[in-house]
């Protein structure tokens, strides 16, 4: 264990405090809600492009794609290169972003209502938290568990800590809601890109980027460069990733909270195609450095917790000073992206959920007020699902599933919304209800004993897959039957006649 509190506790210290006076500084320029929840519709392209790659990448993130690169080899970073083709065709044709952000709403329920309905509006904001707040409920046991491993934190001080880091965030965010966000996001970005390229390049220099590949290829042959012949992924998981990825950039309330907060759809669909390439970066860093991991660890000797690998390497061949850094820039990350999280999640609780109570009548100032205390509430959650709630698969597979819960009927709401005519009330409905309960049913599976089995045999990947197919018929089917029942009460109407 290489880190000293003196100085590398110290680099930490100094950059928490910065961050926090910074985000504190900005909440004078939040004089309404819009300026609250984006930014007052003024972000510009390059603010955008390093908020949306700061948001999106934090422990979580790091700690998921690492696991992949160390179970996987390289087959696990096709996570990444799906996500830029994805990104990178929504942002160049304008699929859905562009009439999104034309409609100025502040939310995606916001512009269902148009479409479909208040109700559909309603139900939409309740699915969006649901599997919001379940996928971010492993963010801080996630960053604790990187804390315990790189710095050497005693475990009994985990809590605190995680208390500690969650309540700064909070703060700034509470006072300063997207404002706040964005400036600590570009200070974070710099801080964070900074630090993983450093450290990536110690990590090649001092294992040496043959001993990674000809790790990758002696554990798992051609299968640790192929994900399609790899017998632990396969054709499936990657169109299961492909489907989870496409719907997370047409959905995703912290990606399109950014689409929403800029000037105009032109700037928001260069925002996309600029910072696609950004997460091939996101995805292969992390991997190659549990790859790294993999050089020194054998599958058989982490007792079944590839999860750690990373971290334990990272805090055995780095060296005092470098080690600091590496964790003020892995908390950069992990400070961005939950700031904007606790924002989006309580944003569309306002806006859509509440929004059968306040009706557009509150004032700016009570707004304001109740976004907070959302924020608040929200932070208090995640506080305490972190600490119990127990994975039983890899973190990467339980994100994509909890967040299918919502990205999967909502991706599907929305695409209709935008170039399906006959789409209506009954099919959205459908989608929801189908596209929702398919991977929570899933989940729950996982934790109960006498149907873990039976989940086990299905499979995640299929799990998810399946998830599209339903929410799609049920869109479809939906749909036409309303058609026909109105089509046959008009008939009969004339009949009577």
């Amino acid at each position: 264990m290489n880190f000293i509190w003196i100085l590398d506790g110290s680099i930490i210290g100094l950059y928490i405090l910065f961050s926090l006076l910074v985000g504190l500084m900005i909440r004078k320029y939040v004089h309404n809600v819009e300026d609250y929840l984006v930014a007052g519709r003024e972000v510009n392209l390059y603010a955008g492009m390093a908020s949306l790659a700061a948001t999106e990448f934090g422990i979580v993130t790091c700690m998921a794609a690492s696991q992949l690169g160390y179970r996987y080899g390289f087959s696990g970073a096709i996570v990444g290169i799906l996500l830029c083709i994805s990104m990178f065709i929504v942002g160049k044709s304008g699929f859905c972003i562009k009439k999104l952000r034309d409609a100025n709403v502040m939310t995606l329920p916001e512009f269902f209502e148009k479409k479909y309905s208040p109700r559909v509006r309603w139900a939409a904001g309740v699915i969006i938290v649901t599997g919001g707040l379940l996928n971010m409920g492993v963010f801080l046991r996630t960053g604790g568990d990187f804390l315990v491993s790189v710095v050497g934190l005693n475990e009994n001080y985990l809590e605190i800590t995680m208390t500690i880091l969650l309540l700064i965030v909070a703060v700034y965010t509470i006072l300063g809601g997207m404002l706040s966000v964005l400036v600590t996001d570009f200070i974070q970005f710099i801080l964070m890109s900074t630090g993983m390229i450093v450290v990536t390049i110690y990590i090649v220099y001092t294992i040496g980027w043959n001993n990674i590949l000809n790790t990758v290829h002696n554990t798992y042959g051609d299968a640790g460069f192929n994900p399609f012949i790899n017998k632990n992924l396969g054709w499936q998981y990657v169109m299961y990733t492909f489907l989870t990825v496409s719907a997370t950039v047409l959905t995703w309330q912290t990606m399109i909270s950014r689409v929403l907060s800029c000037k105009d759809s032109t700037i928001a669909q260069k925002m996309y195609t600029k910072t696609s390439f950004f997460y091939i970066v996101r995805s292969l860093i992390p991997v190659s450095w549990g790859i790294a991991a993999l050089t020194i660890w054998n599958p058989l000797a982490l007792n079944g917790a590839p999860i750690t690998a990373m971290p334990k390497l990272l805090s055995q061949i780095l060296p005092t000073g470098l080690i600091g850094i590496l964790v003020a820039a892995m908390l950069a990350a992990d400070m961005s992206t939950n700031s904007s999280y606790l924002l989006g999640w309580a944003s569309v609780i306002y806006n859509d959920i509440l929004s059968v109570l306040h009706k557009g009548t509150w004032s700016e100032k009570k707004s304001i007020f109740i976004n907070k205390i959302l924020v608040g509430l929200i932070g208090l959650f995640l506080l305490f699902y972190g600490l119990w709630y127990p994975l039983k698969s890899d973190l990467w597979i339980y994100m994509t599933l909890t967040a299918a819960i919502y990205s999967v009927s909502v991706s599907t709401l929305l695409i209709a919304a935008c170039y399906w005519k006959k789409a209506n009330t009954w099919g959205a409905y459908g989608a929801i209800i189908f596209g929702s309960t398919t991977p929570l049913i899933f989940l729950i599976m996982q934790q109960i004993p006498s149907t873990l089995k039976l989940a086990t045999s299905i499979g995640p990947y299929y799990s998810g897959i399946s998830a599209f197919i339903l929410a799609w018929i049920a869109m479809i089917v939906g749909s036409y039957l309303k058609i026909f029942y109105y089509k046959t009460i008009e008939n009969k109407d004339l009949g009577g006649i």
